[in-house]
């Protein structure tokens, strides 16, 4: 069985339009005009034990609203979802035992408590075994590398250190399920590197079904690999990460390095990322590498050559730009329609 199962998971909000001015709102009170907004649009994937999925979308894709939904914060407007076989909103007290929702931009710990009481409150709110609860920050703690900041208060602790300490508050009860909604916005390199290497580690050792969202893709490409990409509510893809390159990305980046400075203008092979005297990086269609490549050969004194792929994240940067382009045409294309 599935640990998390969604089918046409829909969530619409109706937000009030109120016209400007006096007239505006006396018109109001007599009938009142509201505006749909689909967060989530006919939601639909499975998640299995021990996977570590990334959820990525623009801002104000869905996201959130997906996981609130699936922790049980919000009721859906139409669907169903299941996470460890339970309705998420009926807000099961099982279920609550066995699941965690980290989001990087709210506290859960008590801002004027140190953090180890802040756990200990966590320890009796979930019924946890003391010794238990040793066992378990003890260990999570020397992983994190904060075993020296559990009796400062969380106030005091630095943007790194308090998200570190939300991880331990968030996995003392040992849950199946862990949502992280941007876990390390705002971090150093230095703590997202920590924090990426502590969520690999215990995902693997705990087979934990772990969802994450990030705009930092550095996140995704070294835990992930299964994504799930939703705009505007919906989901327009789900698979392997590598699989969105093959899929979506027509261009590769050929990279030369010469013997000796070369000037020449190489914009009519292609497109010029980045130009230094001995060396350019050119985009070019996949379907023409191999003549760039061989042009290039013929004509410079080439010391190194190297061929890759596009980033990731120019990938889907480049596909939510066509994505919307092409939704603005739509539109356009509508309204155009109905104006004649």
């Amino acid at each position: 069985m599935s640990v998390i199962e969604t089918r046409g998971l829909t969530k619409i909000y109706r937000t009030y339009r109120k016209e400007s001015g006096l007239r505006g709102s006396i018109k109001g009170l007599v009938r009142r005009k509201y505006d749909e907004t689909r967060a989530a649009d006919d939601v639909t994937f499975t998640i299995e034990e021990g996977e570590l999925v990334g959820f990525l979308g623009p801002n104000g894709a869905g996201k959130t609203t997906v996981l609130k939904m699936l922790s049980g914060l919000l009721n859906p407007s139409s669907g169903e979802a299941r996470v460890l076989g339970f309705v998420p909103w009926e807000r099961s007290n099982d279920l609550k035992r066995q699941f965690s929702l980290v989001m990087g931009q709210k506290n859960a710990l008590w801002w004027d408590l140190p953090a180890q009481e802040s756990l200990e409150l966590n320890r009796a709110i979930y019924g946890i075994d003391r010794d238990r609860f040793k066992k378990v920050v003890g260990g999570l703690s020397e992983l994190l590398d904060v075993q020296d900041k559990m009796n400062v208060m969380v106030r005091e602790l630095s943007l790194g250190e308090r998200m570190k300490m939300e991880l331990i508050s968030a996995l003392i009860h040992e849950p199946r399920v862990l949502f992280l909604d941007e876990p390390t916005i705002g971090l150093d390199v230095v703590s997202q590197k920590r924090v990426r290497e502590f969520l690999r580690l215990y995902n693997s050792e705990h087979r934990i079904v772990t969802m994450l969202t990030s705009h930092y893709m550095q996140d995704i490409e070294e835990l992930c690999d299964r994504v799930i990409i939703i705009d505007h509510g919906k989901i327009f893809f789900d698979g392997p990460l590598n699989s969105i390159i093959d899929r979506f990305s027509g261009y590769k980046i050929i990279s030369l390095t010469f013997e000796t400075p070369d000037a020449r203008d190489f914009s009519p092979l292609g497109e010029v990322v980045q130009q230094t005297p001995v060396s350019v990086q050119l985009k070019v269609p996949r379907a023409k590498v191999t003549e760039t490549c061989r042009r290039v050969l013929e004509g410079c004194a080439v010391i190194d050559i190297n061929v890759q792929e596009l980033p990731v994240e120019e990938v889907i940067r480049q596909l939510f730009g066509e994505r919307d382009t092409l939704r603005d045409a739509a539109v356009a294309s509508v309204a155009a329609g109905a104006i004649g």
